[in-house]
């Protein structure tokens, strides 16, 4: 079994248990791990961590693509075992301890990560445990369902741990396309033009003699928990498929649209598969994530190709395409997160992007990360990336929150990831709030119309109303631009009637 999947004879006697190769992370380690959106983490080794760390406590830097399955975030925390972590996460454990203050989170644009260790700006690994399909005649490692940042992590630490996923088939060779950017300042530009193109190997490349431990593992990948779409979520999609219609017709992009870049979650995932029934043909995906609705499209004969540094699916759909995946693998690639993400390919292809957002202002600011200002929740992901970039940033999100308790639209935001100046069009179930070529005071004007529950309208009016009588460019009454914030917080609701 071990050789049709570790082909370099010279690295046979690497293998080792997951305790083993455990026990070669130390405490105050910088750990780089695969994994990105709950696809493609090591699953074996850091679980055994977890128990090691039971007995023999340590705790570690842990760096990933994005955010893990598995709870390996949530175990890890639950044992101490994490000092700090970057750069994204959506576990519940993790967020109580980063908000408490126990975990030291760094919350980073995932284009940007690796290109600090680049720069020597934060520390590269000391190890790296990276899950493949399989290890090639030249010792390198073939990915499983994410990139995320694992070649450059390979590239960097000093010693590498390989973790073969045989759930998974030897097939997925050749899905990948590694390319990792020249150094800076003499970088020459990424030839990505467009979304099917590949540039690189199929393979991480790595000095076999790096490579300490070599793990074998039957642990499959988390299943994405991507919600069905509801009623406003599917509001939410009529709106902006009406609105793409309107684009099309005034021959501002053409009927392929231009391609598609969509962040993980219920409500962007429910707006692509509204896709599936608009006029739209031959679209392209230039993405992050590749979620349930890219299958959909690729199997209603809507989308032609998709681009991304991860694929997470619910287990329907990952038992159809991960069982057969050579169906697929000639409309798919998936590349180093630095590259899915790369600013320059973004600008390049002029994207549409959609994002979540937790609330926007009147003004068109957007927070994605913190609840009231102070606590996170996931993380800014690669919405920046996209969002300064793209030719359409679109966020999107249900107009109220917690029963009707939060508006989702309010004076003016908590914490601000994307000001108004990244933000192009706003979307919620209530409409669509084109904000192209507006000034602030129009701005408002179109979000209050168009994207406000009925609930919060007047009362935004108002303050509106009332901030333009004191004059600015971007009228606000500073005394009363976050009591909404604050009547949340003591009372548990925006608007005490």
């Amino acid at each position: 079994m071990y050789k049709d999947r570790i082909r370099l004879s010279s690295l046979l006697d690497k293998v080792m248990s997951a305790d083993e190769a455990a026990s070669l992370i130390k405490d105050g380690m910088t750990v780089g791990m695969s994994g990105f959106t709950r696809a493609g983490e090591a699953k074996a080794v850091p679980l055994a961590l977890v128990e090691r760390a039971k007995t023999n406590p340590l705790k570690i830097t842990l760096v990933t693509g994005a955010s893990l399955g598995n709870d390996i975030d949530k175990k890890l925390t639950e044992v101490g075992a994490l000092a700090r972590r970057l750069p994204f996460q959506v576990d519940t454990t993790l967020r109580k301890a980063i908000n408490d203050g126990k975990v030291m989170f760094i919350d980073q644009h995932l284009s940007e990560t690796v290109e600090q260790m680049r720069a020597h700006q934060i520390p590269r690994p000391d190890i790296a445990v990276i899950e493949a399909v399989s290890i090639t005649e030249e010792g390198h490692i073939v990915p499983t369902t994410s990139v995320g940042n694992s070649a450059s992590f390979v590239q960097f630490a000093k010693q590498v741990i390989v973790e073969i996923n045989t759930t998974l088939s030897t097939d997925f060779e050749g899905l990948h396309d590694i390319y990792l950017p020249e150094e800076r300042p003499n970088r020459t530009p990424v030839k990505v033009l467009k979304a099917e193109d590949r540039i690189g190997s199929a393979a991480i490349a790595v000095d076999p003699s790096k490579i300490v431990g070599i793990v074998f593992s039957e642990l499959r990948d988390s299943p994405s928990n991507a919600l069905p779409a509801d009623e406003e979520t599917q509001a939410i999609a009529d709106h902006l498929i009406a609105f793409l219609k309107q684009e099309v017709d005034a021959g501002r992009m053409p009927n392929s649209l231009r391609p598609l870049q969509v962040g993980i979650g219920t409500i962007a995932n429910a707006v692509t598969s509204g896709l599936v029934k608009s006029p739209f043909t031959d679209l392209v995906q230039y993405s992050e994530v590749l979620q349930d609705s890219t299958f959909e499209l690729l199997e209603a004969g809507k989308l032609k190709f998709a681009s991304a540094s991860s694929i997470t699916v619910s287990a329907a759909c990952g038992e159809r395409v991960f069982g057969n995946i050579n169906a697929y693998k000639d409309k798919l690639v998936l590349r180093p997160q630095e590259i899915s993400n790369l600013p320059e390919i973004v600008r390049r292809l002029g994207t549409i992007s959609i994002n979540t957002a937790l609330e926007f202002d009147i003004y068109g600011n957007v927070n994605s990360t913190h609840v009231n200002g102070s606590k996170m929740m996931n993380g800014i992901g690669g919405s920046g990336d996209f969002a300064r970039n793209a030719q359409l940033a679109v966020f999107v999100t249900k107009s109220t929150a917690k029963g009707g308790a939060i508006s989702s639209v309010v004076p003016m935001v908590s914490h601000v990831d994307h000001t108004g100046h990244d933000a192009d069009v706003l979307v919620t179930e209530i409409g669509l709030a084109d904000l192209r070529g507006l000034a602030p005071r129009e701005r408002a004007r179109a979000i209050i119309d168009n994207c406000v529950h009925p609930d919060y309208r007047a009362a935004l009016n108002d303050y509106f109303e009332r901030a333009c009588a004191k004059g600015g460019q971007t009228p606000h009454i500073l005394s009363e631009a976050l009591s909404w914030h604050v009547s949340l917080e003591e009372n548990g609701a925006m608007l005490v009637k």
